[in-house]
């Protein structure tokens, strides 16, 4: 029981911090090309890893 108490808190923690974490990236002007961009090179990087064997 107290397993399933500390469980739910922490998802509650966690969903609040998202929430806010949402909200501040709204009002923030951030580049979304760029960090679409870093991530895709990040995915490929991985990708080409696990294909390749090398990096």
């Amino acid at each position: 029981m107290i397993r399933l108490v500390v469980i739910a808190t922490v998802l509650a923690l966690l969903a609040l911090l998202l929430v806010k974490l949402a909200g501040v990236l709204r009002r923030a002007n951030v580049d979304w090309g760029g960090i679409a961009f870093i991530c895709g090179f990040v995915a490929l990087a991985f990708y080409l890893r696990h294909v390749t064997g090398m990096g």
